[in-house]
């Protein structure tokens, strides 16, 4: 083996942390002596962001500094936008104007939310895309409680997905602790149903969940324009709010258009079960960009769930295949979804048809288990305890 071997990571969010520490371990069990092979993480932002916790009002402990958890694993970091992969040179292109040759490179770089051509969105709607986004949000709500004006207390949350209904299920009791007047909180998507993707078992948990928290819905209709003052639906009804928050729609990062291969829907790449892009020779995928295989019958979800083992196997797998050694096949036998509903508990489900296990306060309690603990790295800063989090193993069921 060559000496001073390159394998680059972009992106620092689930995937992209776990495939950096999960490289850096890999290269202690072989034990590959120093400084023969370099690991380096490729980040717009020099955080790793907690990022399905954006819904909550508390963002403390949702930001976490690379170094503290990159330093000590021996992985190096850069703060810089990935622009450009060439893989017949095997070299990234960033915003900087810099290139970074790689021997194997793991694409991370995870999924954004997809916002349409509606007239006004870009200008006055919100997310909780990103951990800056949740932040605009929450400054805006702020602003808006110390000199409110009309519709202050009103929030359009569009989209009824997953984290359009955790947005909408926490945002009553923000904006009671704002004193921004009486709030009135409306979900709006374009599908007839709620929750659509959570199945027959879960959906009248979430409606009755909704109704408790007061949150009013308008389904089967999309946004036609956004202002300031509100929003048009595609009804023709208007609805008069301050805030307007974009939770509809996802999609992988516009940096898989970057590769040979062909796109899933959602702009993912074919992976193989040891997380190699198909067809494309050294760079391995995980996290939202990668479509896998985590049974015979189903891919991957863009989740936290997923990217957090894909991230640890392709750390592990990307070391493995530079050095010659096997690889470790990923399958993950179960799938479990639990739904944040504010003060109304949550639901827990099982299964790819989502079957209601646990609900209310026994389900809640999971919830803050796994925000709180289960998908956060160590914070000790020791490299021990880092190193032995990443290793390619499955966590039980929450």
């Amino acid at each position: 083996m060559a000496d001073k071997l390159a394998v680059l990571i972009i992106g620092s969010g689930f995937a992209g942390l776990w495939a950096a520490l999960g490289a850096a371990r890999r290269l202690d069990e072989l034990a590959v002596p120093a400084g023969t092979v370099g690991i380096t993480v490729l980040s717009a932002t020099p955080f790793h962001d907690i990022r399905v916790r954006n819904y909550e009002a508390d963002l403390s402990g949702c930001h976490l500094p690379l170094a503290e958890l990159l330093d000590p694993a021996g992985v190096a970091h850069v703060v810089t936008e990935v622009t450009a992969i060439d893989a017949g040179a095997r070299t990234v292109g960033t915003a900087d104007g810099a290139t970074y040759g790689y021997d194997r490179l793991v694409l991370a770089s995870g999924s954004r939310v997809l916002k349409p051509a509606v007239p006004g969105l870009r200008e006055f709607g919100f997310d909780v895309d990103t951990y800056d986004g949740a932040i605009a949000l929450q400054r805006h709500l702020q602003r808006l409680a110390e000199d409110p004006p009309p519709a202050a207390a009103t929030v359009v949350v569009v989209g009824a997905g997953l984290t359009g209904i955790e947005t909408a299920c926490e945002l009553p009791n923000r904006l009671r602790a704002l004193s921004c007047g009486i709030p009135r909180v409306i979900l709006v998507d374009r599908n007839p149903l709620v929750g659509s993707d959570m199945g027959a078992s879960a959906r009248p948990v979430i409606e009755k969940a909704l109704s408790d928290n007061g949150v009013e819905t308008r389904t089967g209709v999309g946004v036609d324009a956004v202002s300031p003052h509100g929003v048009t639906l595609s009804s023709g009804e208007r609805l008069e709010a301050a805030t307007v928050v974009w939770c509809a729609g996802m999609r992988a990062s516009s940096l898989t258009e970057q590769l040979p291969v062909k796109r899933d829907g959602s702009g993912r790449v074919p992976v193989d079960d040891y997380l190699r892009v198909i067809g494309v020779g050294s760079i391995f995928a995980a996290g939202d960009v990668a479509a896998a295989r985590m049974d015979d019958e189903h891919l991957s979800v863009m989740s936290c769930q997923h990217g957090r083992p894909m991230g640890r196997y392709a750390g592990y797998n990307v070391i493995s295949d530079l050095c010659g050694e096997p690889m470790l096949a990923l399958r993950i036998p179960w799938y479990v979804t639990v739904l944040d509903l504010g003060p109304a508990g949550a639901v827990y489900t099982e299964g790819w048809d989502r079957v209601v296990v646990a609900t209310g306060m026994d389900a809640k309690t999971t919830k803050r288990t796994i925000n709180s603990k289960r998908i956060y790295p160590p914070l000790t800063g020791v490299r021990a305890d880092l190193l032995a989090a990443a290793a390619p193993e499955l966590q039980a069921r929450p």
